[in-house]
């Protein structure tokens, strides 16, 4: 495990502290096979994005957000996205399948090894946000054990604080989650106050309705020693007013919270528009005075389609597929 994913070795002859004879009967019987990289670009800003092709084709997104002090990898857990946000550039891609294990932590090994980074040194990569293309909890056995491996000290060794993990409220599975992982840092895609609003931004929540996602956040932080961040995109007319933020305070009370402002980042053909910047900081200022820690997310990556909403990769979607197949078997 150290030589593969602290060292970035894809050779078993290389692991030079093994027997010759385990050595010649690894590279019989197994193979170290990572995405194959056909995009790498950077942002100005220092951002950093892979096209990553799989073995049958599809195409996923990884990105990388360097911070003074931290650097982030973004990493996705599906091909596609099955929930539909409308928001959301992956949404329009359809949704062809859940990432295996290998090709959840595959990210995380061809960053590190793209960046440079080496054991015993500083990390380059200090956080993992499962925020990429995809629900992880939809993925919820394959996620977990790509966590185990980021947390495991024979691997990647992060702490638990240091994963992040993003969810638009799949409740049954954030229940598991807890007890799954150790209790990794969590994130709530909210993006509204109201049940109305979110089943059209969300439409997930008309399974799983605002309050019964917040019910679902207090047992998660129930041991005190964690907080629930809620990410709320700004959208221009949408959900940016000032009633709207008091609605979130009064929406939040009891419940141990942060919130991440995130500004509507574009995409072809997107039904919104990004809040003024003006709405967003009186937006943060209502949640400020009521004692709830607000941050506004600095748009990163956005010259390469890398920001938040932003990742499409190249997906073969079997949604649109099944959805004709299932109309053509309901007109017979």
């Amino acid at each position: 495990m150290k030589w593969i994913y602290q060292f970035g070795v894809d050779d078993f002859l290389a692991m030079t502290n093994l027997s010759k004879g385990l050595r010649a009967r690894l590279a019989e019987v197994a193979e170290i096979r990572p995405p194959e990289v056909v995009l790498d670009r950077e942002d100005p800003d220092g951002t950093r994005k892979w096209l990553l092709r799989l073995a049958d084709g599809n195409a996923i997104e990884t990105v990388f957000i360097p911070e003074e002090g931290r650097g982030t990898l973004c990493v996705s857990s599906q091909v596609g996205c099955t929930l539909n946000c409308d928001f959301c550039a992956t949404a329009r891609q359809g949704y062809n399948r859940n990432l295996t294990v290998d090709e959840i932590i595959g990210q995380l090994w061809v960053a590190n090894r793209a960046l440079g980074n080496r054991p015993r040194e500083a990390r380059v990569i200090t956080n993992v946000v499962l925020m990429g293309m995809g629900e992880p909890l939809l993925n919820f056995d394959n996620v977990v054990r790509a966590v185990s491996l980021m947390l495991d000290d024979h691997a990647y060794g992060l702490s638990r604080r240091r994963v992040t993990l993003s969810t638009a409220g799949v409740v049954p599975a954030l229940d598991r989650l807890r007890e799954a992982t150790g209790g990794i840092a969590l994130a709530v895609s909210l993006h509204a106050v109201t049940d109305e609003l979110r089943d059209r931004l969300v439409p997930l929540n008309k399974k799983y309705p605002i309050a019964e996602l917040l019910e679902a956040c207090r047992r998660y932080t129930a041991d005190g020693r964690s907080r629930t961040t809620f990410e709320y995109v700004m959208l221009d007319g949408v959900n940016d007013r000032p009633e709207d933020a008091r609605a979130l305070v009064r929406l939040l009370q009891g419940v141990p919270a942060k919130v991440n402002l995130i500004p509507f980042n574009p995409f072809p053909g997107a039904p919104y528009r990004r809040s003024p910047q003006a709405a967003i900081d009186r937006f943060r200022d209502i949640l400020l005075r009521a004692g709830i820690t607000t941050i506004t997310r600095k748009t990163r990556g956005q010259e390469i389609d890398a920001a938040c909403g932003q990742l499409a990769g190249r997906v073969r979607d079997r949604t649109r597929r099944s959805r004709r197949l299932q109309q053509g078997r309901g007109a017979a």
